[in-house]
């Protein structure tokens, strides 16, 4: 019991540090949006359209966090029906372009999202950038947000998600088992009505 208090609260303070660190990745990153504002021109280097600040203002509805070898079964098409439905989704084939920081583009996409998606599958739970982006939004609601992880399983059992994580198996999540891409993009809209 001793030993889970202190793992307990080795992960709160990870979980912490994370959500500090996200912070100051945006505050540095509202810091260049507005040094390359117009007021700001002179004697300044030229930013080229391309460079990652450009979408700094923008905010999502939803962050999908997935592994690639989900796209084709799964998460592309859900992500495009979600995008047809006017939903603003942070989508790494959507958000990510060449040139731009993996890291503070992921990082921007999990402070700015409403809710994050999480796609749980075998192939997730053993990728290291997935785990990453989940942290992030667990430090989002361990900060006091509600409701921010809306987790879906893909083709995993309750028992895979309870090895990787025994707190998602407590939130209510949808199953492409037994919910089609149209039912859980309908979901996901009347959740940001």
């Amino acid at each position: 019991e001793n030993d889970q208090k202190k793992r307990i609260a080795a992960q709160k303070k990870l979980e912490k540090e994370q959500l500090d660190y996200q912070k100051k990745i945006t505050r540095e990153l509202k810091s260049q949006k507005r040094a390359i504002s117009p007021s700001h021109k002179f004697n300044r280097p030229v930013i080229n359209k391309s460079d990652e600040t450009e979408d700094i203002t923008e905010s999502y509805d939803v962050f999908i966090s997935h592994a690639t070898e989900d796209k084709d079964s799964f998460v592309r098409p859900l992500a495009e029906l979600l995008r047809a439905k006017g939903i603003n989704v942070w989508y790494d084939e959507f958000s990510l372009g060449w040139g731009k920081s993996l890291r503070k583009t992921i990082d921007y996409g999990l402070a700015n999202s409403r809710f994050g998606v999480v796609v749980l599958s075998k192939s997730f739970i053993k990728k290291d950038w997935t785990e990453y982006e989940l942290n992030g939004l667990t430090a989002r609601e361990m900060s006091g947000e509600n409701q921010v992880i809306l987790p879906i399983w893909h083709e995993v059992s309750k028992s895979d998600i309870l090895k990787f994580s025994p707190t998602l198996v407590d939130k209510m999540a949808l199953n492409t088992s037994i919910n089609t891409i149209d039912e859980i993009a309908e979901q996901l809209e009347s959740l940001l009505k």
